[in-house]
């Protein structure tokens, strides 16, 4: 958890020279922390504007689909309703106009804000000549050498590769180009069926590919609590052509079709299946790779990842590092908390990163969002904790939208009722999932989430009413407390 740090610095760190590599979220909420502190702030970044990955080609422009998506998935529902619509047709290009406006008017706010604080913006790649001097070359070659006495790399990530199958083809797709929406192909395969592989493919599905999402695991979202992961799993096999866990890609080959891809389902044969198109989406790696590092006491794992410390400090005392680079989980508000930290710690600060809940969400339809301690995580470290589960055909809200298909979860310690960690699928889970985050941050128990009146009728009542199932005192679920 962070400390809560003052604005009025030293003299000494007001003289401070800061460096930071990588102008993401957790890039720019470092520099404009940074400068709000007083330092003296130069960001790099290769995009003439702030916002990084996930706000020109990630979480801002797959959400601006996934919303139309939605929009199209509500309008077929409402045929429930009595309400029928004609089928969607469709504008690619003021699609995907729409969807650069967002942008652009995200990235250029972000830019007034970065000029408002004074902090110089150097567009180029860096690269470390020494731990206080930085080499920034610029697309036309350019250089520019930066002398600095503190730098934060926020480099970020980029999309993970099946090993030894790239095709050069605009046929093979990863989450970037992806979301240039070409063209809707006929079939699409998406290979990976973590949060990325589902947004993605329910897009294109919604559209009207035929889409198939291949696992290699035993199920969808891997790493998901398999109460959530199941009702979003039903959602999707409705949507989606196929839905395939426990199957893998041995080979890919493109032919005139398409690409011919080798899948082979547990441990069968592989079969050749043919696809206009395949989205490769089975993780990311971290930018960790040239940076210069080795001309500096920066130590990297084997996996690619930065070490840090509590503090974002790196092995050498002059650099930290923040975001993808420094592992997971790999989430943009992980990044922006850990920039602020780092920034308030060059400042002269006692801060740490110590969160005790990174909430992470799933915008599919229905949204999986979770918080805290899981249920399979306590069942694996052999943790006992009370468990209450709310299905949402007891919630009146959910009736009302014909939504149903959700659940709401709550995880306890069995002495003490503290709050340990929060589960919910269904419509607006990633809006509910902070009161989650909340009550672990304040060591709420139970109680205190069941005792606070939430409005009717909302969805925020399935938390309330999962909490009071903690004691055996449901309203519109009947659950004796445990040992009663």
């Amino acid at each position: 958890m962070r400390r809560k740090v003052k604005d009025t610095m030293s003299d000494e760190a007001n003289s401070t020279r800061i460096a930071i590599i990588g102008a993401g979220p957790g890039g720019y909420a470092a520099a404009f922390r940074a400068a709000d502190l007083g330092m003296r702030v130069t960001l790099i970044d290769l995009e003439a504007n702030p916002g990084g990955v996930c706000l020109h080609r990630g979480c801002i422009p797959s959400k601006v689909l996934l919303h139309v998506a939605k929009v199209m998935n509500d309008a077929r529902d409402a045929v429930h309703w009595g309400v029928s619509f004609a089928p969607p047709e469709i504008d690619f290009d003021r699609l995907r106009a729409s969807k650069a406006e967002v942008v652009e008017k995200m990235t250029s706010g972000l830019g007034q804000l970065s000029r408002a604080r004074k902090i110089a913006f150097v567009r180029g790649r860096a690269s470390f000549q020494d731990s206080t001097v930085l080499r920034v070359t610029a697309d036309d070659g350019a250089e520019q050498v930066i002398e600095t006495d503190y730098t934060i790399i926020a480099s970020g990530s980029r999309p993970a590769w099946l090993p030894d199958m790239y095709l050069e083809s605009p046929r093979l797709l990863n989450s970037t180009s992806a979301l240039q929406m070409a063209d809707i192909p006929g079939s699409l395969l998406v290979v990976g069926g973590g949060y990325i592989g589902l947004e993605l493919g329910m897009v294109y599905a919604t559209m009207g590919s035929d889409v198939t999402v291949v696992e290699m695991t035993q199920g969808l979202l891997p790493g998901a609590d398999p109460d959530l992961a199941a009702i979003l799993s039903r959602r999707m096999e409705e949507l989606m052509h196929s839905i395939r866990p426990n199957t893998k890609v041995t080979a890919m080959t493109e032919v005139e079709q398409g690409i011919e891809v080798m899948l082979q389902s547990g441990d069968g044969e592989a079969v050749p299946e043919v696809f206009d198109k395949v989205l490769v989406s089975i993780g990311r790696k971290p930018n960790s790779s040239g940076l210069g590092l080795d001309s500096t006491k920066v130590e990297v794992t084997d996996d690619g990842f930065i070490r840090v410390d509590e503090h974002r400090r790196t092995t050498d005392p002059r650099i930290f590092a923040i975001g993808d680079v420094v592992g997971q989980p790999m989430l943009a508000h992980k990044a922006s908390h850990e920039g602020r930290v780092a920034a308030e710690v060059i400042g002269g600060a006692n801060s740490a990163f110590e969160p005790l809940a990174i909430p992470a969400v799933v915008f599919t339809d229905p949204e999986v969002a979770w918080c805290g301690l899981t249920e399979a995580e306590a069942k694996r470290d052999g943790t006992k904790v009370n468990v209450a589960r709310f299905p949402w055909g007891a919630s009146g809200r959910a009736a009302t939208l014909h939504r149903s298909d959700g659940l709401t979860k709550v995880i306890t310690d069995p002495d003490t009722d503290r709050v340990l960690g929060m589960g919910i699928v269904g419509t607006g889970a990633g809006e509910l999932i902070a009161e989650g985050v909340l009550a672990i941050e304040m060591g709420a128990v139970a109680s205190d989430i069941g005792l606070s009146i939430h409005a009717h009728p909302t969805l925020s009542e399935t938390i309330m009413e999962t909490a009071d199932l903690i004691f055996g005192q449901g309203t519109h679920v009947y659950r004796p407390r445990a040992g009663h």
